[in-house]
């Protein structure tokens, strides 16, 4: 089940440097926008999809014959893809259903990749199981499936470097669901209401709101890289993600010392972790109570004294913890860069945020 794989070490997995061709637009130039690890073919009514991997470029061809009404996904962001194109009745299994935050969700629990209940999964009769990967090795999940005449396909969205690229992967939905019309409307909108924010931002913010970004996981502060999809939401948002490294396709690794080196430069702190509260913030590490200090002064300084300045993307929690900004929030990269907006360039106007809490 992915929502620990990405609420706890997504910055982990992506610094791994893989290497695959970029899509480009016809003239040489790559389209960050457009997803690399992830093609649908239509010849004639006929569709494939094409799961490229990300780290040796092996390509997996699956035939759709026809719509699909029974899939096993293992990941949250599968979810949200089909709640954007109202199909969540074909989930048949997930793994990990108590950090579900749908609502529409009535599946059962197939466990996870790394104990995963073989027995349920071929009960099921899926059309389908949907999983992703974490390195260029088939792992024992995938090949005892195939074993047990389990049809597998690998999504890789979570590898993409742009939001866009990411909530591109809803067409694959619509594919597997016969509902391609639906998905590319959902996807125009996306991407209408994305592009539509960023370029006013663009032309309208003259000075970038400077961004500290996460805590420390197991004594690791990692930091995106320039090529990140949060990266990128965070400078079309009209802000700077401090310590991200120019020229570079990996995150990087920081320290406490160093990250409190950036606070005094920082007027934003986003994402951290698993903190709700000042209290549980200063729990991490009593330092933190300085930094947020030198953020506090730094806002105060630029003129947004009487702001929240600390942050984090937590606001739709299922009971047990399960977030929604990796269910509905990978699909919807529209409303995720409005709420980043409207945190780090504040207005009487600005909307209340879709997935974010102040800490402060």
């Amino acid at each position: 089940m992915r929502y620990f794989f990405h609420a706890a070490s997504i910055l982990l997995l992506l610094s791994i440097c893989y290497s695959c061709k970029p899509v480009g637009n016809g003239d040489g130039v790559e389209d960050v926008t457009l997803p690399k690890f992830l093609q649908i073919i239509d010849n004639e009514g006929a569709l494939k999809a094409v799961s490229i991997s990300p780290f040796d470029g092996s390509r997996d061809t699956l035939a759709i014959d026809g719509p699909m009404d029974r899939l096993i996904v293992m990941s949250t962001s599968h979810i949200g893809f089909l709640e954007a194109i109202d199909r969540t009745g074909v989930i048949a299994g997930v793994s990990g259903l108590d950090y579900v935050y749908s609502q529409d969700v009535d599946a059962v629990d197939v466990g996870y990749d790394a104990s995963p209940d073989y027995e349920k999964i071929v009960s099921l009769k899926p059309d389908l199981l949907l999983t992703y990967s974490v390195s260029a090795a088939k792992s024992p999940f995938i090949a005892k499936l195939e074993q047990l005449g389990i049809r597998v396909f690998t999504v890789n969205e979570h590898l993409e470097s742009h939001p866009l690229a990411r909530a591109s992967y809803v067409r694959l939905f619509g594919a597997l669901t016969g509902t391609m019309d639906k998905a590319d409307s959902v996807l125009d909108a996306v991407r209408s209401s994305y592009t539509s924010l960023a370029d006013s931002l663009a032309t309208s913010i003259l000075n970038k709101r400077k961004v500290l970004l996460n805590i420390p996981y197991n004594d690791q502060w990692f930091v995106p890289s320039e090529s990140n999809y949060l990266t990128a939401m965070i400078r079309d948002a009209g802000g700077e993600v401090l310590g991200c490294e120019d020229g570079r396709t990996v995150s990087s690794v920081m320290s406490v010392e160093k990250a409190y080196s950036l606070s005094k430069d920082a007027d934003c702190w986003m994402n951290v972790g698993w903190c709700s509260t000042m209290g549980q913030l200063l729990s991490v590490n009593p330092v933190f109570g300085d930094m947020a200090g030198n953020i506090r002064s730094n806002a105060d300084a630029h003129g947004y004294a009487g702001t929240s300045v600390i942050w984090n993307d937590n606001r739709r929690l299922s009971p047990k913890g399960g977030n929604d900004i990796w269910e509905s929030g990978v699909a919807r990269p529209d409303l995720v860069l409005r709420d980043i907006a409207s945190i780090l360039h504040p207005s009487p106007a600005s909307p209340v945020p879709t997935y974010y809490l102040p800490l402060d």
